[in-house]
């Protein structure tokens, strides 16, 4: 039996899942890690809790089954995106925390290069809009508020890397420091026509190339795991960012097709193919994968906080005690009872993009319960992924015929069952929902030769429950334009000075 262990580097935990050739899962291992806060709008991460959660688990999903490193044929990795990390290459010592993708302390940093009027040459070379989300920015912070950190990096003693650079440079002791292109495709510092780190972005950002990873496709072998890890001598052969990892897992592999995974934000991506479709309604456009030396685009619209409402519903108010419980909570009523929800607790995401918005609930009675406010928040999921839908449909000129979805949230069925109706078409579920960790095994598989190419994937057994909409086309306009009302009075709340 040959078999395949992916790394899933998310934002909240790390997981190991173990796949066979026939990609079903036969073990998996998870480990949350803190979050940490330490201004209003700033997250972080440890990024040695980042590691040795991440190995730890690794360890762990082979030993449920009594797995040696030979037996594993290739190590694939997919890892939260944007978050950014810089180390020193000596001591292979972080300077500074991981600055979450979040994380908005550069937001009026941004806004200074808007009004520099830099933002039309960033999308046609990045295909990003200027925002905090990205890795640029972050970069630049840490370069000019950890104490020695520029004279550093100028000195060539710095490294930087999103989580996947990281993992490989501490599964590989310090030898090798690359990237794929759909992170370095994030980092709002790579030009996704050229495939290469883009001068003219970098002295702008002020970031020294010396600091970047070497960047390659995302199935081909970077590097072995060094020996004396308990990973010892297994191939790296797949990485991708964890969304563009989903796209590939949900087998979204022709144009067209398109992905939503529900998990701390929300991540909506269709594949275009090999042309980069400049967005006209505020999505971005990003490198889905390059493979076999071909590069496919992606169009992609981002909701910072999706499954996090609901952690905030059983962490900040208390309202359940397990996430699973929101569910039979927002199903003790029968509608949201007029209750809004929108979830702007970092500002709005795609097609918004307004980082001075903040959360709010809207419409408000005596008679509204916790009911109405978990319902309201899980609704609240569905309409920011309608509204990137809706951008995506208007960018591509393309009527989709389903949504395929994945991601913890997934499990949700009123969410899915409500995202039907107010989208007017199926919901696809896979009985496998770990598409993200499927698709770096997936790709990690191809490199190692587990599968022969794309058909012998799409080939493979795959099971899915639908959900079709039943909604009355009025009643859903008239939610969706309460929802909006809903949008307006939460935006620009922040003051900007």
């Amino acid at each position: 039996m040959t078999y395949i262990l992916a790394l899933d580097q998310g934002t909240t935990s790390s997981r190991a899942i173990l796949f066979d050739g026939t990609g079903s899962i036969r073990a998996v291992a998870q480990r949350e890690f803190a979050q940490i806060f330490p201004q209003p709008g700033w997250v972080e991460h440890d990024p040695e809790e980042i590691w040795t959660s991440q190995m730890s688990v690794a360890v762990e999903a082979l030993g449920r089954q009594d797995i040696r490193p030979r037996d594993v044929a290739a190590i694939g990795i997919s890892n939260q995106r944007e978050t950014t990390l810089v180390w020193d290459r000596a001591s292979g010592k972080p300077i500074y925390n991981a600055i979450v993708w979040q994380d908005r302390r550069t937001a009026q940093f941004c806004d200074q290069l808007k009004a520099q009027g830099h933002e039309p040459a960033i999308q046609e070379r990045t295909g990003l809009l200027i925002d905090a989300y990205f890795s640029a920015s972050k970069i630049a912070w840490i370069l000019d508020h950890v104490p020695g950190a520029r004279r550093q990096a100028e000195a060539g003693q710095l490294a930087f890397g999103t989580v996947d650079s990281w993992l490989i440079w501490k599964l590989t002791s310090g030898r090798v420091h690359r990237t794929d292109v759909s992170n370095a495709s994030r980092t709002m510092l790579f030009n996704i026509h050229t495939a290469e780190w883009d001068d003219e972005l970098l002295r702008l950002f002020r970031v020294p190339a010396s600091m970047l990873p070497q960047v390659g496709g995302s199935s081909e072998k970077y590097a072995e795991v060094t020996t004396t890890l308990g990973l010892g001598g297994i191939a790296i052969a797949g990485i991708a960012g964890d969304q563009q990892a989903s796209l590939f897992g949900q087998r979204c592999t022709t144009p067209g097709l398109t992905k939503n995974t529900y998990g701390t934000g929300c991540f909506l991506l269709q594949n275009i193919g090999s042309r980069a479709v400049k967005s006209n309604n505020r999505l971005v456009t990003t490198i889905a994968w390059k493979l076999h030396g071909q590069i496919e685009y992606a169009l992609e619209g981002s909701v910072f906080v999706g499954g996090a409402v609901v952690q905030w519903l059983r962490d900040g108010l208390g309202l359940i005690r397990a996430s699973a419980d929101v569910e039979a909570l927002a199903a003790s009523v029968r509608d949201n009872g007029g209750v809004y929800f929108v979830p702007a607790f970092v500002g709005l995401g795609a097609p918004h993009w307004d980082q001075y918005a903040r959360g709010s609930i809207s419409g408000l009675t005596r008679g509204a319960t916790a009911g109405h406010i978990a319902r309201a928040a899980l609704e609240s999921i569905a309409y920011q992924v309608a509204d990137l839908l809706d951008a995506a449909q208007r960018d591509s000129q393309t009527r989709l015929s389903e949504l395929r979805v994945d991601g913890g949230a997934a499990a949700n069925h009123l969410l899915l069952q409500f995202q039907a109706d107010i989208l007017g078409i199926p919901v696809v579920r896979p009985a496998v929902t770990e598409s993200t960790a499927l698709g770096a095994a997936y790709l990690a598989g191809l490199s190692a030769g587990v599968w022969q190419d794309i058909a012998h994937i799409n080939s493979l057994p795959r099971q899915e429950q639908r959900f079709e909409p039943r909604m009355d086309p009025t009643q859903v306009e008239n939610l969706r334009a309460r929802w909006n009302e809903a949008l307006t009075r939460s935006r620009g709340w922040e003051t900007k000075g």
